[in-house]
């Protein structure tokens, strides 16, 4: 009897145990992109590449807005943490989908798009973490509710530590906040102009909201670095800003070390204000997450003029080179090039040469004489310098018209922005994009979807007029909204910049106001104005009309004597590439070697009979211990899964809206979920509003 009952209590145990564990947190995905390691990595292994055939929609919930959403979803207390197109934060049963509350204003908050939610527990406080515009907010994680004693009320204004002249500038955060104990760092968005605001990176704390530390990513005096800087008062400049950290960081936990990688100074393409190789632009960083103190760096191009930010978090992982185990950071860039570190000491693990480059012929300017560029491992993009006549578009219609405009083109990998146009590939986007890579931590192995769109670069004379008093709205549209929209107002539609011919019949003029000053998607915001030149513009976009405005004297500010002349994809009659496919791959480089495992194009165009072109992609995969590859991010719409040995396509289904954005997997009453954001709208694909949630059919 006793033996029975003891039996009897071990049986139920481990059903209790068995319960607990389906659960349990290793089943979840309680940080962007996965983890704190930024791998896109996953353990479970219900769904095989022997069943992922029998993927199904196990449920999905459509939204209150539609449009762009880029949001990687975290999951934690059965509940799916999210931001919708229109920045409202949400909370979804995991099982079901149905909503658990909700919070944010649309009308005030639709200006942007979002990557997603930072959640920190500590035992029964629970909270996420997630910005709207330049507002950081700490919600209650179960009830979406803010928590009054964070900041004011609840949310901090991410100007906070940011010196006086940088409080009314752009400012606002796409990218989730990387937590570490009871702080969270935050990435930030700031101006690409001479208006920008300085990159500092800070920290909060997460109960209160309270300043922890900062790091000057443009060094004061007596810091390191500040000798790289011609101008000594570059930090207080307040026509040099940037440096900024946009695209999220990783940290390692049992180090405490921050990796942070870094974008280009503002403004971009013309650098005659901010001579030198401008430390810490460009960078990976590896701070003390303690306390914000430099540990090592390193840069990876040197006084960017070509918007070369680093787009996305490295990947902390493990390589074994020559029979020793490292432990090393990985980070990918808009090059095409990976470069990889020693994790602790910042030395390189493939060697990185000093390659001499073109000099600038513009007055003023002063390139770089050589960028880094890693031996191993080889772009996993061509570059500018791989492209000849042979290599152009075997679909183009114009074969004539695109051979005489790829003549007339500069080709090499650096030339710097000049009057005369050069070709520059990757694109402005990249090569990789802040998708991410995934990759498998323990074999050192990485997983990249990059685009290839090449885009024409070229400068043009600034011919606005000095210290004028009196303006229009049409010298103001000019000033701040023709480099993206184009003096006539037709944008580049191919590029993402719409026309702003018919703005009446979409937007009501308060709106156009508000977009404006705080921005939308790509486009930043202009709060640094006065609301006179605001309405000035608007009476020039909306109405046609030249309403003039008086300045106030703005004799300290920077005029570059070059303006960059727009945003211009290199495209066929077709508005296709006009250069040959691939026009989007997927990559597996083993980083103990340096060697790739595979490369496979990455989705089809549709009018080319579907043909295995490869797309334009944004988002990054899910990397599975068991052998899977999952991706959705291209522009035809697909979700994928392959076998991320050998490459192969296993899976595929058309989604409702494209989804650009990276999924997230998960595990609840016993079932693996994959789930991802299905908003669309991005490359001139249909707008869609749905969270859709895949598991295998029962």
């Amino acid at each position: 009897m006793k033996t029975f009952n003891i039996c009897k209590l071990f049986f139920l145990l481990l059903i209790f145990i068995g319960c607990e564990n389906k659960n349990d947190s290793s089943h979840d995905w309680k940080e962007y992109l996965g983890g704190a390691e930024r791998n896109h990595f996953t353990k479970l292994s219900q769904i095989t590449p022997e069943n992922v055939h029998e993927l199904d929609i196990a449920w999905s919930h459509k939204l209150p807005d539609s449009g762009q959403m880029q949001m990687n979803p975290i999951i934690a207390n059965n509940l799916i943490y999210g931001v919708t197109a229109k920045l409202q934060t949400f909370a979804l049963r995991a099982d079901t989908g149905e909503r658990a509350w909700i919070f944010g204003d649309t009308l005030k908050a639709w200006h942007s798009t979002s990557r997603g939610v930072s959640y920190w527990e500590k035992g029964k406080d629970k909270r996420i973490l997630y910005t709207m515009g330049a507002s950081l907010y700490a919600l209650d994680a179960l009830t979406g509710k803010p928590i009054q004693s964070f900041g004011d009320n609840g949310k901090i204004d991410l100007h906070a530590g940011l010196p006086e002249v940088a409080q009314n500038k752009f400012i606002i955060s796409n990218t989730p906040g990387t937590i570490y104990k009871d702080i969270i760092v935050m990435p930030v968005r700031v101006s690409e102009g001479a208006d920008a605001a300085p990159g500092d990176i800070r920290a909060f704390n997460i109960l209160t909201g309270e300043l922890v530390w900062t790091f000057h990513t443009i060094p004061h005096p007596k810091e390191p670095g500040y000798e790289t800087w011609e101008n000594k008062e570059a930090y207080k400049n307040k026509n040099i800003g940037g440096a900024n950290n946009w695209a999220g960081m990783a940290v390692d936990n049992e180090r405490g070390i921050l990796y942070v990688p870094t974008g280009s100074n503002a403004p971009d393409f013309y650098g005659g204000n901010r001579k030198g190789d401008n430390l810490y632009a460009n960078c990976l960083l590896a701070l003390d997450a303690n306390t914000g103190k430099l540990l090592w760096h390193f840069q990876t191009t040197h006084h960017d003029i070509w918007d070369r930010d680093l787009p996305a978090p490295p990947n902390l992982i493990t390589v074994e080179r020559y029979g020793k185990k490292i432990d090393a950071v990985a980070q990918i860039t808009k090059q095409g090039y990976v470069f990889v570190f020693n994790r602790e000491t910042g030395e390189p693990l493939f060697d990185i040469e000093e390659v001499e480059v073109p000099a600038s012929t513009l007055d003023g300017e002063a390139a770089s004489p050589t960028q880094p560029i890693p031996v191993l491992p080889k772009p996993y993009a061509r570059l500018s310098s791989d492209i000849s006549e042979e290599d152009l578009s075997p679909y183009a219609e114009n074969q004539e018209d695109i051979k005489r405009k790829f003549n007339s083109l500069k080709k090499h990998n650096f030339t710097p922005p000049g009057l005369e146009p050069s070709l520059m590939l990757p694109g402005y986007d990249g090569g990789a994009e802040w998708g991410g890579a995934g990759a498998d931590p323990e074999n050192g192995i990485l997983y990249v979807n990059a685009n290839e769109m090449p885009v024409v670069l070229s400068m043009k004379k600034n011919e606005e007029e000095k210290n004028s008093s009196v303006v229009d709205g049409a010298s103001l549209y000019k000033k701040y909204c023709a480099i993206c929209h184009q003096e006539h107002r037709k944008g580049v539609a191919e590029s993402g910049y719409p026309s702003l011919l018919n703005l009446p019949s979409k937007y009501q003029e308060e709106e156009i106001l508000k977009l404006i000053e705080l921005g939308k998607g790509m486009m930043p915001g202009f709060p640094q104005i006065s609301e006179d030149e605001r309405e000035a513009i608007l009476a020039f976009v909306y109405r046609g009309d030249k309403q003039e405005v008086v300045l106030e004297s703005d004799d300290d500010i920077y005029r570059s004597p070059y303006n960059h002349s727009g945003y211009f994809k290199f495209l066929d009659s077709n508005e296709l590439p006009a250069i040959a496919p691939p026009w989007g791959t997927l990559s597996a480089i083993d980083l103990n070697s340096g060697n790739y495992l595979w490369q496979i194009p990455l989705g089809i165009t549709p009018s080319l009979n579907n043909a295995a072109t490869g797309t334009e992609n944004y988002g990054g995969p899910i990397i599975t211990e068991n052998g899977l590859l999952f991706i959705a991010a291209t522009k035809d719409g697909y979700f994928r899964a392959f076998n991320r040995n050998s490459g192969k396509l296993l899976w595929e289904i058309k989604l409702p809206a494209a989804s650009f954005a990276t999924p997230s997997t998960y595990m609840i009453n016993g079932k693996q979920y994959i789930v991802m954001a299905c908003g669309g709208e991005k490359l001139g694909t249909p707008k869609g509003n749905q969270i859709i949630a895949f598991a295998l059919k029962e």
